[in-house]
Order: C-alpha cells, then sequence, then structure tokens
C-alpha cells in the first residue's frame, strides 16, 4: 500500500496544476493518480491533433448524454480527456479567462476570495504570456499563451472586419481590460507545441511526486467521515493508496461527482436505489449541471480556405512539412481563430454571447465511427454563436453500482425558454454578419441553415436540431457556504467531511462566459494555495 501526503485524483487542467504547486517545495510526498496513459503521443502534442484525439477513446473518455429533450431527443456527445493534462490535452486551446462579472457574481453569492480583483491576480501568478506582464497578464508563469495575430488565416482577417462592419469593435486584448468587441483567439501553445497543463506543470516533475498513469480510482476510503485513502484499477489489479493529509479530487465535472457517488456521498435516495451504503448524505453532489451550446453557419466561398491547404494528400504533406521544419502553419494553431464577445441586447450590462470563427468546414460525424475529422472538399467557413451564461441546468447521477459504467448525464438542454429566445437572436446575428460587405464578397452560398431557414420558428427547429455542446460541462461539485444547495464551501473542502476536497471546473457555482479551460486551470491554482495554506 502506498503512503503519501496528499493523494489527487485526476491529472486534468486543474489537477495538474493542484500536482505542480503541492509538491514544488519538496517538503509533502504526493501522489497523483490518472486513468488515461501519457501524453507523450503526436496527436496529443501537436495542436491540430484534437481533430483526431476528438474520437479516439485511448485518451477521451467519449461521454454521451441520455437523450435532450430540447435537442429534439437527440444525445449529445461530450468528449473528455483521458490522458495527462486531461481536456487541456485535446481541447481547442482557446484561452479564454472569462469576465470580471462572473467572478463577482461567485463572489456575491457567498465564496469570499473568488471575485475577479483575487481571480485576476491568480491568472497573471499562473500566465507566461506572448504580451508580457501588465495589469492584465503575467509573465514567467508555467502556462504560455500565445497570440496568433500574424499567423491567423486571412479569412479570419475578414470576419473581423465584417462584425467592425455590423457595429462590433475590435479587440486587440480578448483577454484584457474588456473581453468585449472582436479579434482573434489568444491559445495555449509553447513553440509550436500543444501547452496543455501536463506541459506547463508537470515538466520536470521532482522526486517527491509520483505520477500514475492508466490508474483509474474507484472509491474514495473513508475513516467515520474522514477521507483516508483511495482504491484504485491499474494493470488490472486492485490497489490502496493512503493520504496522511487530504484527498484532491481533480477528475472534472463528470469524474469528480461519480467517484463521489459512487464512494457514498451525495444525494442519499440515489445512493440507496443503486445499493450504496451513505457516508454523508449531500444533496448538491451531481446537481447544477450547466455547459455552453454552440450552433453554426456554413458557408460556401470562392476564397480559399482551410480546406483548399488541408483537404488534398499533397496540402497536408506540404502544412506538415511547413509544421515539421518550422513548427509554424496550420498545424500549430487552433481551427478557432477569431471570435469575441457581444451584447445580443443593448440593455445589458455584459456580453452574453460568444463568436467563433473557423476557416475551414468539415462534416461532423457521429462519435461511434470515430474518424479522423477531414475538411470539406470545396473552401468554405464556419461562423458560430454560443451563449454565455445559460439559464437551463441539468444533473448527472450514477447509472449503476459498476464502476466501469458511465454516470447517466442529463443537461437539460434549452428547458427554458429565454435559452432558445436568446440563440434565435444570435442566429439573426450571424446572418447579418454574412451579410456584412466583408464576407459576403467572398461567399458563394450559406449551406447551413440555408436561405430558406427564415423565422424565428424555423431558426429555433433548426437550432434543437443543430445545436450542440461546446464541451463545457460544470458546477456538478458546485462551491457555496451553504451545505444544503452545495457540494464543497468557498475552501473547496467537501461540506461534512473531513480531508477531502474538490478542486476543478464542478465547483463553479455558475458558468463562466466563453472557454472553460482557462479558469480550470485558475481554479487547480487556487485550491492549491488553499492546502498549503492549511498546513501553516
Amino acid at each position: 500500500m502506498k503512503e503519501c501526503d496528499y493523494i489527487i485524483v485526476g491529472a486534468g487542467s486543474a489537477g495538474c496544476a493542484v500536482a505542480g504547486r503541492l509538491s514544488e517545495s519538496g517538503k509533502y510526498r504526493v501522489l497523483l493518480l490518472e486513468a488515461g496513459p501519457s501524453d507523450r503521443n503526436f496527436w496529443v502534442r501537436m495542436p491540430i491533433g484534437y481533430g483526431r484525439t476528438f474520437y479516439d477513446s485511448r485518451v477521451n473518455w467519449m461521454y454521451e448524454t441520455e437523450p435532450v429533450a430540447g435537442f429534439a431527443g437527440r444525445t449529445s456527445y461530450w468528449p473528455r480527456g483521458k490522458v495527462l493534462g486531461g481536456s487541456s490535452s485535446i481541447n481547442a486551446m482557446v484561452y479564454s479567462r472569462g469576465q470580471a462579472s462572473d467572478f463577482d457574481e461567485w463572489e456575491a453569492l457567498g465564496n469570499e476570495g473568488w471575485g475577479w480583483a483575487q481571480v485576476l491576480q491568480t491568472y497573471r501568478k499562473l500566465e507566461d504570456h506572448d504580451l508580457g506582464s501588465s495589469e492584465w497578464h503575467g509573465s514567467g508563469g508555467p502556462l504560455h499563451v500565445t497570440t496568433i495575430d500574424d499567423e491567423a488565416h486571412a479569412l479570419s482577417r475578414l470576419f473581423i472586419k465584417a462584425a467592425e462592419e455590423t457595429g462590433l469593435a475590435f479587440n486587440p486584448d480578448l483577454n484584457g481590460g474588456t473581453i468585449e468587441g472582436v479579434g482573434f483567439y489568444q491559445i495555449t501553445t509553447r513553440k509550436g507545441f500543444r501547452e496543455s497543463a501536463a506541459t506547463a506543470y508537470l515538466r520536470r516533475p521532482p522526486r517527491n511526486l509520483e505520477i500514475l498513469t492508466n490508474a483509474q480510482a474507484t472509491r474514495i476510503i473513508f475513516a467515520g467521515l474522514k477521507a483516508t485513502g483511495i482504491s484504485y484499477q491499474r494493470g488490472g489489479a486492485t490497489h490502496e493508496a493512503r493520504a496522511r493529509r487530504e484527498i484532491i479530487l481533480c477528475a472534472g465535472s463528470v469524474g469528480s461527482p461519480h467517484l463521489l457517488l459512487m464512494s457514498g456521498v451525495g444525494p442519499a435516495e440515489v445512493l440507496r436505489r443503486h445499493g450504496i451504503a451513505v457516508v454523508s448524505d449531500r444533496a448538491a453532489v451531481g446537481r447544477n449541471l450547466q455547459d455552453h451550446l454552440c450552433y453554426d453557419f456554413t458557408y460556401r466561398t470562392h476564397a480559399p480556405s482551410l480546406n483548399n491547404v488541408l483537404r488534398s494528400w499533397h496540402g497536408k504533406l506540404r502544412a506538415g512539412l511547413q509544421y515539421v521544419m518550422t513548427r509554424r502553419g496550420p498545424l500549430s494553431l487552433s481551427l478557432n481563430q477569431a471570435g469575441g464577445y457581444y451584447r445580443s441586447q443593448s440593455w445589458l450590462k455584459a456580453p452574453d454571447i460568444q463568436l467563433y470563427f473557423s476557416p475551414l468546414t468539415y462534416e461532423k460525424a457521429p462519435p461511434k465511427t470515430r474518424p479522423l475529422m477531414s475538411p470539406d472538399p470545396f473552401p468554405g467557413f464556419y461562423t458560430s454563436i454560443s451563449p454565455c451564461k445559460p439559464k437551463s441546468t441539468g444533473h448527472l447521477e450514477i447509472a449503476s453500482p459498476d464502476w466501469h459504467v458511465h454516470p447517466a448525464i442529463h443537461p437539460n438542454y434549452l428547458s427554458e425558454p429565454e435559452d432558445l429566445a436568446t440563440m434565435v437572436r444570435a442566429a439573426r446575428f450571424l446572418r447579418k454578419l454574412g451579410e456584412a460587405p466583408s464576407l459576403a464578397a467572398v461567399i458563394d452560398g450559406e449551406l447551413k441553415p440555408g436561405k430558406s431557414v427564415t423565422t424565428d420558428m424555423d431558426l429555433a427547429e433548426d437550432i434543437r436540431n443543430r445545436a450542440y455542446s461546446v464541451f463545457h460541462p460544470v458546477g456538478t461539485c458546485r462551491m457555496g457556504p451553504d451545505a444544503s444547495s452545495s457540494a464543497v464551501d468557498p475552501r473547496l473542502r467537501v461540506h461534512g467531511l473531513m480531508g477531502l476536497r474538490v478542486i476543478d471546473a464542478s465547483i463553479f457555482p455558475t458558468i463562466t462566459s466563453g472557454n472553460t479551460n482557462a479558469p480550470a486551470i485558475m481554479v487547480g491554482e487556487k485550491g492549491a494555495s488553499f492546502v498549503l495554506e492549511a498546513q501553516k
């Protein structure tokens, strides 16, 4: 049996940050358990390789939700990282921190120390930003953030011009004083390679940090109400590890609540239904599930796009040679090159819609086919919208007492009428954007939803049939001071238990505006500081 000071379950976006910070002093012995393999994988390290890992079960949990009424009965595919670095090793790498009002809202809900003033300092601590040290950014931190203004595709520049023609302002730094406006996204890469949380925090792991890959945690071991260890599967055998100080769950918004539930921590009626002994009746575990949706307009163009570059074998060869020789070119970037944030109604106090622009199109295949995503055989691009603060919430719960069985995920998308109305307004803006002079000049046709989809009712129906998760699930171990409505307190300790914390995106009390990877890493940084402060 292994013994250490801290056991961390999950080497994802937050878990790597926690492991790196807890072990860097050399004072504590830390064990990091990761269910997936090492990240030493070409498709993980090459930025655009997420086109393959998107459907690769070796590094991806490949969750699928239960049928969703708001999606016309469709299920939703949820890729989540099962590899060192977690979802930061398979995501689209967009670095978006959220806006000040997101975190001031967290603090207003009773989470002292989580307001924007404090969170910004945590972001500055973790960043090694291309823009250097400033009021808004950090330099010399573990995570490198790259600006792509000089590398983005020419169509991305036309998108920005078209957005300006609709009245939106150009924003040279979408992580600066405001996120409002349009510009080029910043991405998590370093010298042409993906910068995951693993490459950022675990590049040179100290001797007091033991990392076990392919180690699936199956149960938290309790002595009364104190968490003392973890039971895990590795190499076909069951093992146990004991922690002298704390168990820290960083398994993500699906994995962390699932492990709690499998261990007897959660709504008592759910646990008893599956024959699991109740350790602590915690009603909030698995509840408060929030996620961002995305909806695309697809255009065919007569101007070249990345389809022209990456569709043919000789185009792929040229791009591959450019990447190997220089670590530059389209393979070194994300497909989400430009975008921004705007207010769908003038009276709103903050932006409520995120925009994406991709200078490439491809047919989205069902997840069980596991293809390498391949561009369409014609030039084209996507414009997309994603509401920042959806009102609909869902839940997840265990489907079986067998740890092999994925939990039942009920995202409850579009159950609040306001969410669908917001998406319809945003869809109308996408059409306006496509009609702006700079984009209209290169468009041959609107392929989806198509010009026949005109009324609000038509757009709503198309949204129900084509909208999809943008893979930002949060909130299932909600943070808050009230044990009846939250799973962890503002120091991320599980209510009612000792020696157990959750530090990952599952603790978000409300979803942040934009991509959630940067906030998840920030939670890891901030959570690690809480753990260390408890030892002083």
